[in-house]
C-alpha cells in the first residue's frame, strides 16, 4: 500500500469511503483478523472489527491484473480476511457526503445570519424583534426579546417551542432523502455555489495523525461548543450548516453546481441577506443526479471554512452526521477578521511602550485608520490616534506563528495587555463590519482599542490546512457565508 496515513482504530466498523481523485482505498474484512497480521503496518494490529479501512493507495499503484473488488488476503484461505479495493468514486454510496434523511425546507422568512456573526448581541435581539420567524430566535433563544435576562440553557424550551410553531404555521415544509442546491448571487459579483447535505462526523480530522477527509484546524472556544451541543440535543434538529471547502474536486463541483442550478427551474425558496445577496435553494431527490452530486461533493479533502464550533459540537454530542454546505474555493473570499478591546489594562502610552520594548516598530497614521493593504503590519486605533505597528517575528517558531493574527494574540493581547483570547473584553469582529465601524466604536468611547488586520488568502488557508497546520484563532472570515434557517436537518432520535 502506497500510503497508510488514514489508518487508525477510529476506522473500526466503518465501511470504506470514496477516495479522492487518483486514489483508491483498501479495506479489510477482518473477522479472523487476529490470526492474520503479516505484511501490515504494526500500528494496525489492534484493529479487530470488520470492515476496516487500513490505508489508501494510488489507483496507478495497483498490481497489474488486480481489479477493483474484493480479494482474499494471500495465505489466509477461503474463510480468512479479505481486502477490498475501490477505484476513485467508483460507487457513489461510499462518499462521506449524504442526503438529508428528513429535512425541513424554508418557505420564506426564516433565513438568518449564523449566531456567531455579530459583534453585539443586541443586534440579534433587534433582528428577532423585527422578524419573529428568523432562525436566530431558535439558534439564540436567550436573545429573543421575550427571553432576555434568561441564560442560554434556561431559554432552550423557548427554542423548542419556536421551531414547533414554525413547522406548524408552514414556515418550513418537510422533505425526505434530499440534497439541496444552493446559489448565492448579487449584482456585480460572481455567483457562489454549494450543496446542503449531511457529512460523516467520524471523518473530522484535527491533526496529521488523525485520519479523515474533513479537516478542522482552528482553535475554538469550548463554552460556545457546549451551547451548540445543548441546542442540538434539545431541539433534535440542526439549523446552521458547517461550511466546507471541497479541495479535491472543487473546479468540477463548481461547474456541476452551476449547471444544475441553471437547469433546475424556479427555486424552492429564496432569501435576501444583510448585504443584499440573494440566497436560492433547489431540492434534488434520490436518483443519478443526487448520486453524482454527493460523489463530487465528497470527492476530496474537505476543509472547514466556517463552523469550527458546530463541527466540534457534532463530535462532542455524538452525532453520526452533521449538516453542511459543501462549496468550492472559487465561491468564497476571505475578508478581514479584526479585534475590538472594550477596556485596556494600561494607558495607551504604556501599551505602546510595551510593544516597543518587545521589538515592535510603531508609526503614526495620518487620516482614517483602515485595514492594512497587505500582511506584515497591523493598524491600531486608540483614542483620537492611529498607528501602524510591525510586530517582531520569531523566525524559529515558523510561518504560522508569525501570521499577523497569531502575533496580535501573543504579543499585543497576551503579553502587552495580559488578556487571554477568551476574555470578554475582546470582541472578534468579522469582515461584514467596515474599518470605520471599529474606529467609530473607539471614537465614541464604547471601546478603547481597535486592531485592524489584513486577511489571509483562500489559497494560503487551503495550503495551511492540507499541510495539517493549525490556523490562528478567529483568523478567517469567509464571505459569502451559508445562511442558517434555510435547510433544517432533523436528527434521528
Amino acid at each position: 500500500m502506497a500510503n497508510h496515513r488514514r489508518a487508525s482504530t477510529r476506522h473500526a466498523a466503518r465501511r470504506p469511503v470514496a477516495a479522492p481523485p487518483g486514489e483508491s482505498y483498501w479495506s479489510v474484512d477482518a473477522g479472523a483478523w487476529s490470526s492474520w497480521r503479516p505484511g501490515l503496518p504494526a500500528h494496525l494490529g489492534d484493529l479487530l472489527a470488520p470492515p476496516i479501512v487500513v490505508g489508501v493507495a494510488r489507483a496507478a499503484d495497483r498490481p497489474a491484473g488486480v481489479a477493483a473488488g474484493e480479494h482474499p488476503v494471500p495465505g489466509s484461505g477461503d474463510r480468512g480476511p479479505s481486502f477490498h479495493l475501490v477505484d476513485p468514486v467508483a460507487s457513489t454510496h461510499m462518499t462521506v457526503v449524504h442526503p438529508i434523511a428528513r429535512a425541513w425546507i424554508t418557505t420564506g422568512g426564516t433565513g438568518a445570519q449564523n449566531y456567531d456573526e455579530f459583534a453585539d448581541d443586541a443586534e440579534i435581539t433587534a433582528i428577532i424583534e423585527a422578524n419573529p420567524h428568523s432562525a436566530l430566535g431558535i439558534e439564540m433563544p436567550h436573545r429573543a426579546p421575550e427571553s432576555l435576562g434568561r441564560s442560554f440553557l434556561d431559554a432552550l424550551p423557548d427554542a423548542v417551542a419556536r421551531l414547533a410553531e414554525a413547522k406548524a404555521d408552514g414556515s418550513y415544509t418537510p422533505a425526505e432523502q434530499v440534497v439541496v442546491l444552493y446559489r448565492i448571487s448579487a449584482a456585480g459579483e460572481e455567483p457562489a455555489y454549494g450543496i446542503f447535505a449531511m457529512v460523516d462526523t467520524d471523518q473530522i480530522s484535527t491533526s496529521r495523525d488523525e485520519p479523515g477527509l474533513v479537516i478542522r484546524n482552528e482553535d475554538v472556544f469550548i463554552a460556545k461548543v457546549r451551547e451548540r451541543v445543548a441546542l442540538a440535543e434539545t431541539l433534535g434538529h440542526l439549523l446552521s450548516p458547517v461550511l466546507l471547502l471541497q479541495t479535491g474536486t472543487g473546479e468540477e463541483l463548481h461547474a456541476r453546481l452551476a449547471a444544475a442550478t441553471e437547469a433546475a427551474g424556479p427555486p424552492a425558496a429564496t432569501d435576501t441577506d444583510q448585504a443584499g445577496r440573494t440566497h436560492a435553494i433547489w431540492l434534488v431527490g434520490p436518483g443519478p443526479e443526487q448520486d453524482e452530486l454527493t460523489a463530487l461533493a465528497g470527492g476530496g479533502e474537505l476543509v472547514v471554512a466556517d463552523g469550527n464550533h458546530r463541527s466540534l459540537a457534532a463530535q462532542t454530542g455524538g452525532l453520526p452526521r452533521f449538516l453542511a454546505v459543501v462549496t468550492t474555493p472559487r465561491s468564497v473570499a476571505i475578508q478581514p477578521y479584526n479585534r475590538l478591546v472594550s477596556e485596556l489594562t494600561s494607558s495607551p502610552e504604556e501599551l505602546l511602550d510595551r510593544l516597543r520594548a518587545a521589538g515592535a516598530e510603531i508609526r503614526p497614521i495620518d487620516g482614517p485608520v483602515e485595514v492594512p493593504a497587505a500582511g506584515g503590519t497591523v493598524h491600531l486605533r486608540l483614542a483620537g490616534r492611529g498607528y501602524a505597528v510591525t510586530l517582531p517575528h520569531d523566525e524559529p517558531a515558523g510561518q504560522l506563528e508569525n501570521l499577523d493574527h497569531a502575533l496580535v494574540e501573543r504579543l499585543l493581547l497576551r503579553d502587552a495587555l495580559g488578556l487571554d483570547p477568551g476574555d470578554k473584553r475582546i470582541t472578534y469582529v468579522g469582515g461584514d463590519y467596515p474599518a470605520s465601524w471599529l474606529t467609530g466604536e473607539v471614537d465614541a468611547g464604547r471601546a478603547e482599542l481597535a486592531v485592524l488586520i489584513a486577511p489571509v488568502t483562500v489559497d494560503d488557508f487551503v495550503a495551511v490546512n492540507l499541510a495539517r497546520e493549525k490556523m490562528p484563532r478567529k483568523s478567517t472570515w469567509f464571505t459569502p457565508k451559508a445562511r442558517g434557517g434555510l435547510v433544517v436537518a432533523e436528527l434521528s432520535r
